[in-house]
């Protein structure tokens, strides 16, 4: 049921220039008055309408329901990352039961050095999207070798593992700052899991890497 759900998400963003206006949970790019966060799967949530577009004044009840409607995990899964935000004080919003989703980006509370998408905090911005990480990240997935064999068209565990401990090696050499805290230590590979979670494909045992591409690529924009 979750491969079917996340398949309706992804051909609902290559179909975004066409979508029709009545379509509840057509992909639409965040406005320069929106919040957005530093993890992708958030403002997928945001960028279908699972969340409120604005990605603001987000309470525990509308992360349940996202988290279920578009993911299809149980509505609870979750609540950690949402209470983690409560608990570490990140809200900005006034209200002490939302966050806006921009509050996440604060340094080595939820967010850590090392993202697979955004550049560490040392270097001016870990909130947006960021290219060049990406794109390095993406050669170590070899997100764009799909020619030959189905199995190119998908993205295993070991390559995730390799392209993350990639990506961890690069941010250490060229961040003097880099902090491998235990949020980092553990977030780190955790973001990876829920990724291939999230996008995986039970009948190949990988995650297309179709969807990987849209998963990073267009909640960007």
């Amino acid at each position: 049921m979750k491969l079917k759900v996340f398949s309706t998400i992804i051909l609902s963003l290559t179909k975004a220039c066409y979508a029709w206006p009545h379509d509840l949970h057509a992909w639409h790019p965040a406005l320069p008055t929106d919040s957005r966060s530093p993890c992708p799967g958030l403002n997928v949530l945001a960028n279908h309408g699972w969340l409120p577009r604005s990605g603001k004044n987000i309470d525990i009840s509308m992360f349940r329901s996202a988290i279920k409607g578009a993911y299809n995990y149980a509505p609870t899964a979750l609540d950690f990352a949402f209470n983690q935000a409560l608990d570490f004080n990140l809200t900005t919003t006034g209200n002490i039961s939302t966050i806006n989703l921009a509050d996440l980006a604060r340094h080595d509370e939820i967010e850590f050095d090392g993202s697979l998408s955004r550049n560490d905090i040392y270097f001016g911005d870990n909130l947006h999207f960021d290219p060049v990480v990406w794109g390095t990240v993406a050669k170590h997935l070899k997100l764009y070798e799909t020619l030959g064999e189905e199995k190119n068209n998908y993205v295993t565990v070991e390559m995730a593992a390799k392209a993350r401990a990639a990506r961890v090696a690069e941010a250490k050499r060229v961040n003097p700052s880099f902090n491998a805290s235990a949020n980092e230590m553990s977030g780190s590979p955790g973001t990876t899991g829920l990724y291939l979670l999230t996008m995986w494909d039970d009948n190949f045992g990988a995650a297309p890497k179709a969807w990987v591409r849209a998963f990073f690529g267009m909640e960007s924009f």
